[in-house]
């Protein structure tokens, strides 16, 4: 079973067991991964087929260096004219990858090994109560709307002192064509209970626009 079945010519009876191999193992990967993966339908359609178009790319390279290349610019370019995903869905993609290079080159066994132990594996680690830490939990996304006008270095200092627990600043950007300010902090909240208060008394000092507390994730994307 881990024996490669290609011999030094790859017959259709070899292609088509690879075919039926790589895409069975991939439904039940994709139905798999959407316990963890929430995205849509047609990125899971994708993660089904990836297996067998990686496999099919390699069978048909078979030690061409030419079309090696060839294939890795057009990988390439799909690469960089593609949004980039959440890191659940990189490693659905780096585990479909991964297993369509071990069944173009014939290993049937350890394509479905890889496939499937990984998207097992993965789903487990995930559900883990280790490396959480609460302190994250609490962390919160502020982002204040000023007009250009004011002066927002210590603004805020006041009303950050009696809410805030934790802050610290995450960036400042323009907006509105330059005549307003955006800032962002990481915060954490004394009381959580007193988040409307707390804003009430932001939009007194901020002349009533816009203020968003969301979850704290990724810092390139706070801006």
């Amino acid at each position: 079973m881990f024996d490669s079945i290609y011999t030094s010519t790859v017959t259709a009876s070899q292609f088509f067991i690879m075919t039926a191999a790589s895409l069975i193992s991939g439904i039940i990967f994709a139905w798999l991964m959407s316990f963890k993966v929430r995205s849509t339908k047609r990125f899971f359609t994708v993660a089904t087929v990836l297996p067998f178009i990686v496999a099919a790319v390699i069978t048909f390279v078979n030690g061409n260096i030419g079309a090696g290349v060839a294939i890795g610019g057009a990988f390439g370019l799909i690469r960089f004219r593609s949004a980039q995903g959440s890191s659940d869905e990189l490693v659905t993609v780096l585990i479909a990858m991964g297993s369509g290079i071990a069944f173009g080159m014939g290993y049937i066994g350890y394509g479905i090994v890889i496939l499937l132990g990984m998207s097992v594996f993965y789903f487990l680690l995930s559900y883990l109560p280790i490396f959480e830490h609460k302190s994250l939990a609490q962390d919160k996304l502020l982002r204040i709307t000023i007009p250009e006008s004011l002066e927002y270095t210590d603004a805020f200092d006041d009303t950050f002192s009696h809410y805030l627990k934790n802050v610290e600043s995450a960036g400042v950007k323009t907006t509105g064509m330059g005549s307003m300010f955006r800032l962002s902090f990481k915060i954490q909240m004394k009381n959580p209970t007193e988040e409307k208060e707390f804003i009430d008394e932001l939009r007194t000092k901020n002349g009533n626009l816009e203020i968003a507390i969301l979850p704290y994730t990724d810092p390139q994307n706070q801006l």
